[in-house]
């Protein structure tokens, strides 16, 4: 039996209760899921999502359609290990129509599916809920500007929750907006066309008056751009107003073209404090939802990284700082404050973002390109045709390297190492405490020639506090039963594994490589012919990874080694989950390290397997 509008609103209340409650328990994305309540359940509303085809952008505002779609009692899980993720998956609920992480992809999947709906001839409706953010990242013009003249039945929901994209002009405007919404509109509108279309002369007609309609529409709106791309707009819609969400996306349902529904809505919408200050409630740990989110104290390399930059900026005028959206995520508000003229936030546009790098390094600047490992894939090319091709001195510092935890799939930092160290002329390097973030890219902004990327993780430092120099690689602890390598954070895991091993008779030493590119192979090869016993570990993917290249290597320089082996993350896609839990269930932290070294040694040596 569907709801009554008033039980509906009561509904959206309690969703947002819910999400606010549970949410405070497990931490996940808040204020993008509490400003699309009314959205998700007006969609629910009007269409079958388990056989229409609903593909979000991004997708961390998904939490209302989970909740709707039978999740409800797994929320405790969400983000956890073995438990729901955050973000849309297939494999989880046949409503979850496509796997959703990176932004402005998602018009694109849309039209893939609506052409694979006509082709087949199969009968169901295909959306795409994009934001004014995602619409910042060119894929979605590419995808708008197809879609648009494909004459495929999509509808396009952009959900305007910060940027303006059309602005409303006079109280004329705003009057129309309100009547175009109202189900009455829909219902004449559908009548005009039908009895138009009956009369002589009627096609005319009704091409001269949608005409009319268009040029009054389009001096009054300002949306012709989506219009001359082909798309039937509508809008702008209130997102938080039930019943014109619900008379817009009926009226879209019945339209046999391409639609594009503007819809307004507020992030945090319905609690006080992701309201005021929605970018600090986008992404949240635990909290009291009674308190608020307590403003982080921990520092992290994000922290570290922005000091740094401050410090080379007031030293060095040819410093610049780009981002792509991600100005607070990647610790630059302050720069940004500080240097407003030198900092260039682009949007979600990653792409763009490196190789506008690339001609601010050719014309004498020294950008630096704060993003994230997960985020930078979508730049690869760039990164080869407009930085290395032409080894430009362009820093790219890669936050969240490795594995991030909580975001899954999507998110986890794992491919960079292997796919930086394919580009010629790019050096990389890999800090593991905040005193080598700070040291490596002040290294790298005022000293190497060419592009060169810093790589560190999510978080704070471990218990490797130290700085072991620029050297491309160094020995931290001496022994002479097995040589143990590794780079960035996972250090303190192999230190924590060389002294377990101690503890059982075992002398392991470590070479811990501050540069990935280029590796110092001379000091790996005489540490592991002089233990006998080679193992590389690193939290990354196994295909092309650093201890893969090393093993190669070792392997043509016929070096004399009775064992040599490496452990990196494999070769699956890595699930939510804490960064410790996501170590052991992937074979790399301190214990399976030790067991790994165990395996190594010969038999009368394995007093670790008493």
């Amino acid at each position: 039996m569907k709801l009554d509008h008033r039980a509906l609103s009561g509904l959206c209340e309690e969703i947002r209760q819910f999400l606010i409650g549970h949410v405070a328990e497990t931490g996940g994305h808040l204020a993008s899921n509490l400003g699309v309540v009314e959205l998700t359940v007006a969609l629910h509303r009007v269409f079958d999502l388990n056989q229409d085809r609903l593909v979000f952008d991004v997708g961390h505002q998904s939490y209302v359609h989970k909740l709707l779609t039978g999740r409800r009692a797994q929320f405790s899980s969400l983000r956890k290990v073995d438990g729901i993720s955050g973000f849309p998956k297939p494999e989880e609920s046949d409503a979850d129509a496509f796997i959703a992480g990176h932004a402005s992809n998602s018009i694109s999947v849309a039209l893939g599916m609506a052409r694979a709906r006509t082709l087949r001839r199969e009968a169901y409706h295909v959306l795409a809920l994009t934001g004014d953010g995602a619409l910042t990242g060119g894929l979605s013009y590419e995808a708008l500007n197809d879609a648009g003249q494909s004459g495929e039945p999509l509808i396009v929901i952009l959900n305007d929750n910060g940027m303006s994209i059309t602005r409303n002009v006079g109280g004329m405007a705003r009057h129309l907006t309100q009547l175009r919404t109202k189900p009455g509109y829909f219902s004449l509108k559908q009548a005009y066309r039908k009895f138009t279309l009956r009369i002589p002369g009627g096609k005319a007609l009704y091409r001269f008056t949608h005409k009319l309609k268009t040029v009054l529409k389009g001096a009054l709106f300002h949306c012709s751009m989506f219009e001359e791309m082909g798309f039937h707009y509508l809008g702008p819609v209130d997102g938080h107003n039930l019943e014109q969400l619900l008379a817009v996306l009926d009226w879209a349902k019945r339209l046999p073209e391409p639609v594009l529904i503007h819809v307004s809505t507020k992030k945090g919408k319905g609690y006080a404090y992701a309201e005021q200050d929605p970018d600090a409630y986008h992404g949240v740990s635990k909290f009291d939802p009674r308190l608020g989110v307590a403003a982080r104290k921990a520092q992290c390399f994000s922290d570290v990284f922005g000091k740094t930059m401050l410090s080379l900026a007031e030293t060095e005028p040819r410093v610049c700082a780009i981002t792509a959206a991600m100005q607070s995520a990647t610790g630059l508000s302050a720069f940004a404050d500080a240097f407003p003229a030198r900092f260039f936030d682009v949007g979600i546009a990653e792409g763009h973002a490196a190789a506008m790098a690339g001609g601010m390094a050719k014309q004498g600047l020294i950008p630096v390109f704060a993003v994230y490992s997960s985020f930078m894939q979508r730049s690869y090319d760039m990164l080869i045709h407009d930085i290395a091709l032409q080894n430009l001195h362009v820093v790219l510092a890669v936050d969240r390297a490795g594995l991030v935890g909580e975001d899954g799939e999507t998110h986890q930092g794992v491919f960079d190492a292997a796919y930086l160290c394919h580009i010629p002329n790019l050096t990389v390097l890999c800090p593991a405490s905040f005193s080598e973030l700070t040291a490596m890219l002040e290294h790298a902004v005022l000293h190497v020639k060419g592009p060169v990327a810093v790589r560190y993780p999510r978080g704070g430092e471990r218990g490797y506090h130290e700085n072991s120099g620029l050297d491309p690689a160094c020995i931290l602890r001496r022994g002479d039963a097995v040589t143990l390598a590794g780079y960035g954070i996972l250090i303190d895991t192999i230190l924590q594994a060389a002294r377990q091993l101690e503890e059982l008779g075992i002398q392991a030493e470590v070479v811990k490589l501050n540069s990935i590119k280029p590796i110092d192979y001379e000091m790996i090869q005489a540490s592991a012919e002089k233990t006998g016993r080679l193992l590389v570990a690193e939290d990354a993917v196994r295909e092309g990874s650093v201890g893969q290249r090393i093993l190669a290597e070792l392997v043509q320089r016929n070096a004399a080694l009775k064992r040599a082996e490496f452990c990196a993350l494999g070769d699956d896609f890595i699930p939510q989950g804490g960064v410790e839990e996501l170590e052991a269930r992937c074979g790399i932290d301190a214990a399976h390290i030790v067991r790994r070294v165990c395996a190594m040694l010969p038999a009368e040596d394995r007093a670790c397997r008493r």
